[in-house]
């Protein structure tokens, strides 16, 4: 069985730690309990930090600066998002749809994509899914399912790429909601069943997937990191499939019962920040 661990002890074992987003520093209204004051901490013991997120709808200067207003004092050089992980993903000059905010958009044409509107007519080499919101969610998935059956019903190669597999996210303390990762399932599912031998999906680029964690050790310059989420299926198990130590919080949306039916084990079970 995992043994409990404090953010001191963490702290005492590893250069740098990684903190997961939604569910463990913030949810969407606000700081949750104890982070800001935990955080404070650590930039007065001068320890390294990085939060690790799969949210792709906002830039790391947006992020920052939302999470301040959390009074989390976070800047712009502690994100890596799995938006930017579309900067490695081989877009130059592509053709692209983008399904999620400005700031989405931002990360595609950065990365050196070409935004295309939706629409069913039009000609795209790659769907991108960044988030479920920034766009008319329903008729967007419909314009957007419709021109893949165009384009695969003709022959046409066209790269599917979600740098959020997240399926859910916390809203609030104690409640959820669907993310970039369901928009994707509902598209991946449309195109099974008119394709069932194609083996459409995503290329997925977030956390549980290795892009994520090879960033976080390139930037962290070192690989005695750990990882502390709230999420086993992305947050713990990307985390060891990518030889990092991993602490499970339980204030988030996993908590350690189902976590242990699932069979991925954290390295810790860590139940509070407090010191």
């Amino acid at each position: 069985m995992a043994p409990d661990v404090t953010i001191g002890e963490l702290i005492d074992r590893y250069d740098a730690l990684l903190f997961d987003a939604y569910g463990v520093l913030v949810h969407s209204n606000g700081a949750m309990p104890g982070a800001a004051d935990m955080l404070r901490a650590l930039a007065g013991a001068g320890v390294r930090y990085f939060v690790v997120t799969n949210d792709a709808s906002k830039l790391p200067e947006t992020a920052a600066a939302r999470y301040q207003s959390f009074g989390l004092p976070i800047a712009p050089d502690h994100m890596i998002t799995s938006g930017s992980l579309l900067a490695g993903a081989g877009l130059d000059r592509a053709r692209c749809l983008v399904l999620g905010t400005d700031d989405t958009r931002a990360y595609v044409a950065a990365a050196g994509g070409e935004i295309v509107p939706a629409d069913e007519d039009a000609r795209y080499d790659a769907v991108i899914v960044g988030d479920d919101a920034g766009y008319p969610f329903l008729d967007t998935l419909d314009i957007a399912l419709t021109a893949l059956y165009r384009h695969f019903d003709r022959g046409d190669e066209v790269r599917l790429i979600l740098p959020n597999p997240d399926l859910i996210y916390p809203r609030g303390e104690d409640s959820y909601g669907f993310t970039a990762g369901g928009a994707a399932m509902l598209l991946e599912a449309a195109l099974q069943r008119r394709f069932p031998s194609r083996g459409l999906a995503f290329e997925r680029l977030g956390k549980p997937h290795a892009p994520m964690f090879d960033e976080a050790k390139r930037r962290a310059g070192t690989d005695r990191v750990v990882m502390i989420g709230d999420q086993i299926e992305t947050d713990i198990a990307g985390a060891l499939a990518a030889n990092i130590d991993a602490a499970l919080l339980t204030t988030g949306v996993t908590r350690w019962s189902e976590a242990r039916s699932d069979g991925v084990e954290p390295t810790y079970v860590l139940r509070t920040f407090v010191w």
